[in-house]
C-alpha cells in the first residue's frame, strides 16, 4: 500500500514539475496535451489529480512557491555568506515572480482562490525572506532597516511588465537593488 502511495506522490510532483515548466515557456493556456506528454503520463492522469484548470494553476503556483521557501534555509547554510545567500534567493524569487505571469488572470475568475493563495504567498515567503535579510544584517554585511515585505514588494514592482518588454532586464535592476543593500565598507 504504501509504495503505491509513494508513486502516486511522485506522479503528483513530476505533474507539478511539468506544468510549471510549460506554463514558464508556453503560459498558463497551454495545452493540457502538452503537460502530459512532458511529465510522460496521459491526460487522464492529469484530469484525475487536477479536475480543473484552475486546479492545476493553483498548485503548480502553491508548488513554485514552496520550492522558493524551502531554498531559503538550504542557501543560508551552503552560501559563503548571508548576502550571498540573499542574492541567489531573490534570483530564485524573481524567477518565480516573472514566470507566474498570467496566473493572476487566470484566477480573476475566481478571486476568492487568489486571495487565499496571496495569503499563501506571504505566509511562505515573508519568512524566509525575513531569515536571510536578517542573517545579511547580523554579518555586518547590509544595512539594516528594510523590512522583507518592502523588499519583496520592490522586487515585484520591477518585475511588473518584465514578459511584455524583451528589452527590460527586470534581473539586473533586482540585482542592483540587492547590491545597493550592501553597507558601505
Amino acid at each position: 500500500m504504501g509504495s503505491k502511495r509513494k508513486d502516486a506522490r511522485r506522479n503528483h510532483q513530476a505533474l507539478l514539475e511539468a506544468a510549471a515548466a510549460v506554463f514558464v515557456t508556453s503560459g498558463v493556456e497551454a495545452p493540457v496535451r502538452d503537460i502530459a506528454a512532458r511529465a510522460g503520463v496521459g491526460m487522464g492522469t492529469i484530469y484525475r489529480h487536477f479536475p480543473t484548470r484552475a486546479d492545476l494553476v493553483i498548485a503548480v503556483y502553491r508548488h513554485q512557491v514552496d520550492a522558493c521557501a524551502e531554498a531559503g534555509p538550504v542557501l543560508l547554510a551552503s552560501s559563503r555568506t548571508p548576502h550571498a545567500a540573499l542574492e541567489q534567493w531573490v534570483d530564485l524569487f524573481v524567477d518565480f515572480l516573472v514566470t507566474k505571469h498570467g496566473l493572476a488572470a487566470a484566477l480573476q475568475t475566481d478571486n476568492a482562490s487568489f486571495e487565499t493563495l496571496h495569503a499563501y504567498f506571504l505566509d511562505r515567503l515573508l519568512p524566509v525572506c525575513t531569515e536571510l535579510l536578517d542573517a545579511a544584517v547580523a554579518s555586518g554585511e547590509i544595512r539594516s532597516g528594510l523590512e522583507a515585505l518592502q523588499l519583496m514588494r520592490g522586487i515585484g514592482n520591477l518585475c511588473i511588465g518584465a514578459d511584455s518588454d524583451p528589452g527590460y532586464d527586470a534581473r539586473r535592476l533586482v540585482a542592483l537593488l540587492v547590491a545597493g543593500l550592501r553597507q558601505p565598507s
